[in-house]
């Protein structure tokens, strides 16, 4: 079907996101994959990798307490099964969504915290997925940013040294109200100090700075290691800018869909695709 035919077919929503016609430009380096959370917080491992299979989707974010199961208290002998699973899919095992987050004033919850990101990477090493995501949550009552940040430094250098002999990234989301906005996100990104420790690009309005995402970008590309995107209809987020800035970056691994629910998930996974690509066409 040619260009102009797909887009007329398309629901107007859909439709109304796409770019205009362009000439082909860069090569295309990075692939698209899929988180569970929302999404499939419901269906089991089996189910999820069969439908991102069917749908043509390279990589899964494994998202902590969802009916997958796949958390860091399973046992040897479903690590190895898991691992071989994967083996045999289309799908990689790209990392594991935690919750872990450090900017608790009590030294013991975040001594806690660093304890069950550390049985994340485990887990990650033993089933073969490249990382694990960490995600902000704002910051505490009574408690400075210099605090927050210096408390997210720490504790992410730990990780990233417990990491690296293992062969496991850790990837601090963009996420939560002041700790998205880019400037703090790359301070603690600083503050961590080890090569093992990058970012997860998260899609947030707190990314636009007079419309563009393009200085957020440039700040925090040293350390873009994985990308989240939500809604690609979202006629307030440029992301035909930011696909152009990937592209243009060089950037070659994973653009993850973080979306709600939908009643029909395989049909929701094929428009999103078909929006994706022709985002991702220079």
């Amino acid at each position: 079907m040619r260009r102009r035919s797909f887009i007329a077919s398309l629901p107007l929503p859909f439709a109304a996101a796409l770019p205009p016609l362009q000439a082909a430009g860069l090569e295309r380096k990075f692939q698209l994959g899929s988180v569970t959370y929302q999404l499939f917080k419901d269906t089991t491992l089996e189910e999820t990798i069969t439908a991102l299979e069917q749908a043509g989707y390279a990589a899964v974010e494994l998202r902590t307490t969802h009916k997958h199961g796949v958390e860091p208290s399973i046992g040897p002998d479903e690590r190895k099964r898991i691992r071989e699973r994967f083996a045999r899919s289309k799908v990689r095992l790209l990392s594991y969504g935690t919750t872990c987050r450090f900017q608790s004033p009590d030294p013991a919850e975040r001594k806690q915290q660093v304890e069950i990101a550390k049985s994340f990477i485990d887990l990650a090493h033993d089933t073969g997925a490249l990382g694990i995501k960490l995600q902000p949550q704002g910051f505490a009552p009574a408690v400075s940013k210099e605090a927050t940040i210096e408390y997210f430094g720490t504790a992410m250098r730990e990780l990233g040294e417990y990491g690296a002999p293992k062969g496991v990234e850790i990837w601090m989301e963009v996420h939560g109200r002041g700790t998205s906005e880019p400037p703090v996100a790359a301070a603690m990104l600083k503050a961590a100090a080890h090569p093992q420790v990058g970012a997860c690009w998260n899609s947030n309005p707190s990314d636009l700075v007079n419309g563009s995402v393009n200085p957020s970008f440039d700040l925090l590309r040293p350390w873009i290691r994985n990308v989240h995107l939500h809604d690609l209809t979202d006629p307030d987020y440029p992301f035909h800018e930011l696909f152009g800035l990937l592209q243009q970056s060089g950037y070659d691994r994973y653009t993850l869909c973080e979306v709600p629910e939908s009643k029909e998930p395989a049909r929701f996974l094929a428009y999103y695709k078909a929006l994706w690509t022709e985002l991702n066409r220079a």
